[in-house]
């Protein structure tokens, strides 16, 4: 569960969040809006990639602003470019470095067992035939698969989305679809492709840096439609 209490942020002393509340315990939930809306920086304050100025953001019954380093352990973050969060030369070394041990804690076992999870996890994604190739030239399908491989193998408890599909083809978003909803963990959505939130569970629509409707997707999309179309 992500706990949220009159969030506010601003950046350059523009709001971005204005006054957001809310509980988000269901496994899918969706956050929609225009650009600008202030969704991403929302996104952020649930592992601490933003601290708000105002308010307090409780992850996994974590104070996010006190605990940081143990919430961004146990919340993976997916970005709308996964070039800018691809950091080694090759798939097979990305993946690998998620599995390096944090502190005391070690992921993957020995460095046998490391080689071994890192294939596994690569042919799970269909990118067993690029482990070795610069991962910066694989496709932005290829490319998202692996941002994917490389942050659900430190087994997140809740996987937070921004746009993941903005720079992909049909095809790839629905692969990406496909590859969330089979996942277990909690996950938080961003997107602009309405579709995806067919199955959810919840989502919340945002305007002006606050959540001006939060309901289940039959009416939070449409209500959306509205809002854009004025």
């Amino acid at each position: 569960m992500i706990v949220l209490d009159d969030v506010w942020h601003s950046y350059d002393d523009r709001p971005v969040l204005r006054g957001v509340s809310a509980e988000l315990s269901e496994r899918r939930i969706g956050i929609i809006g225009a650009n600008g809306s202030g969704k991403s920086t929302l996104a952020r304050t649930f592992n601490g990639l933003v601290v708000p100025d105002r308010g307090t953001v409780e992850t996994l019954g974590l104070d996010v602003r006190r605990k940081r380093a143990e919430v961004r352990a146990q919340v993976g973050f997916m970005f709308a470019d996964a070039s800018a969060q691809i950091v080694m030369p090759t798939p097979a070394e990305d993946v690998a470095l998620s599995l390096r041990p944090r502190g005391r804690r070690r992921r993957g076992g020995p460095d046998g067992a490391v080689a071994a999870r890192v294939a596994e996890v690569l042919a799970e994604f269909g990118l067993a035939d690029h482990a070795d190739a610069p991962a910066q030239l694989l496709s932005s399908g290829q490319k998202q698969m692996l941002a994917f491989a490389s942050v659900l193998v430190t087994e997140p408890k809740i996987l937070v989305c921004d746009e993941p599909t903005t720079l992909l083809d049909l095809r790839n978003v629905l692969l990406v679809r496909s590859r969330l909803a089979a996942l277990e963990q909690q996950v938080i959505l961003l997107t602009h492709h309405l579709d995806m939130l067919d199955d959810f569970d919840r989502v919340l629509v945002m305007d002006d840096g606050a959540v001006v409707f939060d309901g289940p997707p039959a009416e939070a999309v449409p209500f959306y439609r509205e809002l854009a179309a004025r």
